[in-house]
């Protein structure tokens, strides 16, 4: 038997280019609710849960009866049953509109960013496997949250005009590294990992008028946050044919719990209040400085977590549920409040796998997953005090882009993973809705790496 033995340094190169790609990813994002908490938060799961509807608390990260192959970050529990070395890769392309009621108008934008880079790698003694326990590693990286708009907002004060523009970009952003333990049927993990980000908010007015001119204003906070995070999961696995001598498929019913404390972030603030002026390429100059602070230190509070589930799994089908629930109440911003609140989502998927028992290779469509879900909760922003729903259908395939014979010759495969996502945010009664497409990308490379080939 081959083995495959990449260098660390290929390892590195792949990890420091898509790091690269995270930070300079293309936006024309405008979604004005990302102004409130930490702004949009993106999916939580990799593509593999998305198109089941972001399930993940009993889903594993690899098997060798089902073959996920795909990491599980969500619930670190997962990590136990990964038995491959997976390089596991996401971006996605989104696409919002944004309808407002009073004005009428209509909006659209775009997104396209990675949206994790992460690697796993298996660390069971043979000694272990004698004792029916197993035990992984992973590190990644990978966005929390995202902050871009650009509002513009014409009114009349009197003989004058007043132009306000409101501007914000920024995110949060998590650098991970977590561990799975498995122990017979039990399995526990857990994530720590280094949240940083940035908050720049700033609000410009221009009075517009026929005999007097005015100097332009601009209000500006720009905020930069960091601090460590943890969180950790539990699953519990039932084999409901272990009577059953043999090496097949069966059926597995397997429980899951994940989430993560509430996080108290170190945050620095530098506060601008001054007039400016535009040059003819659009870029601003201070002319007088009003008011400036620089380096006021604070905390923002990053809410509790938690989220229960459970999936079934066959030859041809898997399925699943999860529920999930944010303490959003408690979010604070240098002690202070914002327009956030609890929320909750329900989430469910399923898979199938048209393959039988010693399918033929040559049968493509046979070994390709296909899969569906949805979810339907509330946001965790509030649109004045109002409840807003949050809502959509997910689908999408797992296409294997290696051949069984060089599966079964090199102990390794890559899998090309897609989701497309239809979500809603609001409902008639909300003034500004918001309607998103997501298509996202997943690719994940498996191998036997660091393990010892034996000859027969």
């Amino acid at each position: 038997m081959h083995s495959v033995k990449p260098t660390m340094a290929k390892i590195l190169f792949v990890l420091i280019v898509a790091c690269g790609l995270q930070m300079s990813a293309f936006a024309q994002e405008n979604s004005p609710y990302s102004r409130y908490g930490l702004g949009d938060l993106t999916p939580n799961s990799n593509v593999f849960s998305r198109s089941m509807g972001g399930i993940a608390a009993g889903i594993g990260t690899s098997s060798q009866q089902i073959e996920i192959q795909s990491i599980n970050f969500t619930n670190p529990a997962s990590l136990a049953s990964n038995y491959f070395t997976i390089l596991d890769v996401g971006t996605e392309i989104d696409y919002r509109i944004l309808k407002n009621k009073v004005p009428a108008k209509k909006f659209t934008s775009a997104n396209t960013y990675v949206s994790y880079l992460q690697l796993a790698f298996p660390l069971t003694t043979p000694k272990m496997a004698k004792k029916k326990m197993a035990w992984a590693m992973s590190f990644g990286i990978k966005p929390v949250s995202k902050i871009n708009y650009r509002i513009q907002k014409n009114e009349r004060t009197g003989i004058d005009s007043l132009n306000t523009l409101y501007e914000g970009n920024g995110g949060a952003n998590l650098a991970f590294i977590g561990t799975g333990l498995k122990i017979k049927n039990l399995s526990i993990g857990i994530n720590a990992g280094y949240m940083f980000g940035s908050k720049d908010y700033s609000t410009k007015l221009t009075f517009i008028n026929d005999s007097t001119y005015y100097y332009l204003s601009n209000s500006e906070n720009k905020t930069t946050f960091n601090g460590l995070f943890l969180s950790g999961g539990l699953q519990y696995e039932l084999d409901l044919d272990k009577d059953l001598k043999t090496t097949e498929i069966h059926r597995i019913l397997r429980f899951g719990v994940y989430g993560n404390v509430q996080q108290n972030l170190k945050a620095n603030t530098d506060i601008i209040r001054e007039t400016i002026f535009y040059d003819p390429n659009g870029s601003y100059y201070q002319l007088d400085s009003v008011y400036e602070e620089n380096d006021v230190k604070g905390k923002i509070k990053f809410p509790a977590k938690v989220g229960v589930g459970f999936i079934y799994h066959n030859l041809n089908w898997m399925y699943g549920a999860d529920f999930e629930y944010g303490n959003w109440a408690s979010y604070r911003y240098y002690g202070q409040t914002d327009q956030v609140q609890n929320n909750w989502t329900i989430r469910a998927g399923a898979q199938y796998h048209p393959r039988k028992e010693n399918t033929s290779a040559s049968k493509y469509f046979r070994h390709v997953k296909y899969r569906a879900g949805f979810y339907y909760g509330t946001d965790y922003i509030t649109d004045v005090n109002k409840k807003r729903p949050e809502y959509g259908f997910t689908i999408g395939t797992g296409m294997p882009l290696t051949t069984l014979k060089q599966r079964m010759n090199y102990g390794g495969d890559v899998v090309l993973n897609t989701a497309l996502e239809f979500g809603s945010r609001g409902n008639k009664q909300t003034n500004l809705r918001e309607n998103l497409v997501r298509f996202s990308i997943g690719v994940s490379m498996n191998a036997r790496w660091f393990q010892k080939p034996k000859y027969n």
